[in-house]
């Protein structure tokens, strides 16, 4: 075989021997880029993940529009700004024992809506469910949700408007009196 011959072709077929080979000859540039977009500890994370999603689209490089290289430096750039864009989603961790007690217990309500909201998700069909775990408990975008289910994009657009539009009702039944909580 051609030495020069790209390697993603033989990797999107579950060439072992090109994967090893595409481990060894990209690994290196793989891994200055991920640390210089990510934190050093998260590096070697990162560089476990781009090379997943290249075996994943590896069947997706078109040798008439990109090389190899590039097609690979994309693939690694995209998944390390997706990195960084679920870091700046999560919340901030705060520690419950340097908090005052109002903040307790406003935490404990929180719990209170929290249990609501899945309630109202267990209410929900179980696409719309997967969709809002993925969009809300991963953070991931509506394109990325699309992808990971095989759900068209306006379907899960449809899913996470419905699904947040339930919760807010569940959560707005609270404040109301009992009697008008049964009403449908």
């Amino acid at each position: 075989m051609n030495a020069t011959a790209p390697l993603l072709p033989r990797v999107a077929q579950g060439d072992q021997g090109a994967v090893k080979t595409c481990i060894d000859t990209y690994g290196g540039l793989i891994w200055s880029v991920a640390k210089r977009l990510c934190p050093a500890q998260e590096a070697e994370d990162a560089v476990q993940e781009i090379f997943i999603d290249l075996w994943k689209n590896a069947a997706r490089f078109d040798a008439s529009k990109s090389s190899e290289k590039t097609f690979i430096v994309m693939i690694a750039r995209r998944r390390l700004i997706d990195r960084l864009r679920q870091q700046k989603r999560r919340p901030e961790q705060v520690n419950l024992a340097d908090t005052a007690e109002p903040a307790y217990s406003a935490g404990l309500e929180a719990s209170a809506d929290a249990a609501l909201a899945h309630e109202a998700m267990q209410g929900m069909n179980r696409e719309q469910r997967q969709v809002l775990y993925l969009s809300l408990h991963l953070g991931l975008s509506h394109g990325e949700i699309a992808e990971t289910t095989g759900v068209a994009l306006g379907t899960v657009k449809s899913h996470i408007r419905r699904g947040l539009s339930a919760i807010r009702e569940k959560l707005e039944m609270i404040g109301k009196p009992k009697e008008r909580r049964a009403m449908p």
